[in-house]
């Protein structure tokens, strides 16, 4: 899948992106290795324990910044010349065993110049694979084939099932690929927004961002659940280690364990993070700034609070960079959603309706904090604009130390969606009543739920819209049906009058009576 990337997937790693020993020393009664297909260099025991115990004790040692190996030459490698590099599938880790997912590796280059070391993992021995240059097909004259022996890569793909249907040399399902970025495919076959190991600071006013890298990965064993990874963490400020045990089913299930080790601090210390794109969708759009109805990776922040609310906040293309905070106590689930899923809503062949929405479900008491969203102005589709993150309680100071457990969910839709109608569409449009002046300062909002509680009604019934604002008066407020055959599609519309241009947060959900009907619908608007 990744060798088809779409147009604004390789730009979006780029811009976001230590020479350590394995873990002990060697056995004296290591197992000889199933792999034969690659170099591998002396085993060492390993286990996630002492990889804790690694990264705990480097977090008291100055930071090493991580190897950047030859950049006389892999400056040299732009884009053009890094695409026509594609690695060779008969040196695919583990091809050459029984285990059922293979592995391949990307090169370095201009864009990624920071080389991982990868090891694989049996019988309790890590042993490092040793780059060289004949696992890759490239041109003749590439100047890659320059690199010193060992070199490492800049990162690897986990390809489909040798026993599945589809042919695994062409169809990957999970890439690693720059700092502590990684992605999967949806169950509709598409890579979209990331996940990665940790997020600090991200647009903190008075801080630099922070971009840890996973500096090891240790591959394997496979089990009967999936493909078992571990990662070592290296930041100037943070260390920390990953056990991510990956499922590849109808989609991709992550279960991520993670300890992390601070000897800097951070006011947005941001856990289990999400980073995907929001240009523009229904909701309103610059006039003629693109052909296309719709272009987006994902269209809200879905959230399933500790009290049991359901809660869906549609993204901004703000003007300026927003941060939105919403505090929680063990929450039972958030993420990044892509819940438009029709063709016609984006006309774009890189397939934006089949982007994989992505769940985080917190796993053990995860206590107070707040989910973050921070929207970034943009004005085009290759860049990463929205970051979603849980931003615990605990002051993230030098010395503190975490440890997190959650699964992923890289799905088309929630996991564990509501029984309540939830918001399908929110359009905004000039206040006032057709056919007379329009108002200035007066905004109309169209805000369309969908499902069986308002399918169910009786004849006659209407749902009762419940509004609040954080300041401005509404005005034509009413819900009525929407007349396209679907049962349970309405549509609340109101007028919000307001002065000047600071955000309006906004809230609405449908009810009947005392029964609520809808998921409660959150957004902040910026007049203008």
């Amino acid at each position: 899948m990744i060798d088809k990337q779409d147009r604004r997937s390789f730009l979006k790693t780029a811009a976001a992106t230590s020479a350590l020993g394995a873990v002990g020393a060697r056995p004296a009664n290591a197992a000889a290795t199933r792999i034969s297909n690659v170099k591998l260099a002396a085993p060492q025991p390993f286990s996630f324990e002492a990889l804790k115990q690694e990264a705990k004790r480097l977090v008291k040692e100055p930071y090493r910044a991580p190897n950047v190996p030859a950049p006389e030459i892999t400056s040299q490698i732009d884009y053009e010349k890094w695409g026509q590099i594609t690695y060779n599938t008969d040196h695919a880790l583990y091809a050459d065993t029984g285990e059922r997912f293979p592995v391949e590796f990307f090169h370095l280059g201009m864009f990624f110049k920071k080389a991982i070391r990868v090891f694989a993992v049996e019988n309790g021995d890590a042993r490092e694979i040793i780059y060289d240059t004949s696992y890759f097909n490239m041109p003749e004259d590439s100047i890659a084939r320059k690199l010193p022996a060992g070199a490492g890569f800049a990162g690897f793909r986990i390809q489909e099932s040798k026993d599945g249907s589809l042919d695994w040399k062409k169809n990957d399902w999970v890439a690693f690929l720059g700092a502590s970025y990684f992605r999967a495919i949806g169950e509709l076959r598409q890579y979209g927004l990331s996940a990665r190991g940790v997020a600090l600071d991200t647009w903190q006013m008075g801080s630099n961002e922070e971009f840890p890298d996973f500096t090891q990965i240790y591959v394997g064993p496979e089990t009967e659940d999936g493909v078992v990874l571990h990662a070592l963490l290296e930041g100037p400020s943070i260390t920390g280690a990953y056990k991510f045990l990956m499922t590849r089913g109808k989609g991709v299930v992550m279960d991520i364990d993670c300890a992390l080790y601070l000897r800097g601090s951070f006011t947005r210390f941001g856990v289990a993070p999400l980073t995907s794109m929001y240009w523009f969708s229904e909701t309103k759009k610059p006039t003629a700034v693109d052909w296309r109805p719709e272009v987006h990776d994902s269209d809200g922040l879905s959230m399933w609070t500790g009290t049991g609310e359901r809660l869906w906040r549609p993204l901004n293309n703000p003007d300026r960079v927003m941060a939105s905070a919403f505090g929680d106590n063990n929450p039972k689930g958030f993420g990044l959603m892509q819940r438009d899923r029709v063709y016609d809503h984006y006309l774009d062949n890189v397939f934006y309706d089949r982007r994989p929405s992505v769940w985080v479900e917190p796993k053990g008491d995860w206590g107070k904090g707040t989910i973050q969203l921070i929207e970034i102005p943009t004005d085009d589709e290759i860049h990463d604009n929205v970051v979603c993150v849980w931003v615990p309680e605990k002051n993230a100071v030098p010395g503190a130390e975490f440890e997190f457990s959650y699964r992923l969910h890289w799905l088309a839709d929630e996991p564990y969606p509501t029984n309540l109608a939830r918001c399908v569409g929110t359009r905004l449009g000039n206040g006032g009543q057709p056919g007379k002046p329009r108002p200035k300062g007066v905004r109309k909002f169209m805000v369309e739920f969908l499902g069986d509680p308002l399918a169910k009604l009786p004849f006659g019934v209407k749902p009762e819209p419940v509004l609040w604002a954080s300041r401005g008066s509404f005005s034509y407020v009413y819900t009525e049906a929407v007349f396209d055959g679907v049962p349970g599609h309405w549509r609340a519309q109101f007028d919000l009058t307001v002065e000047g241009n600071d955000p309006v947060e906004m809230r609405l959900y449908l009810k009947n009576g005392d029964t609520i009907l809808s998921e409660s619908w959150l957004y902040q608007y910026h007049p203008f």
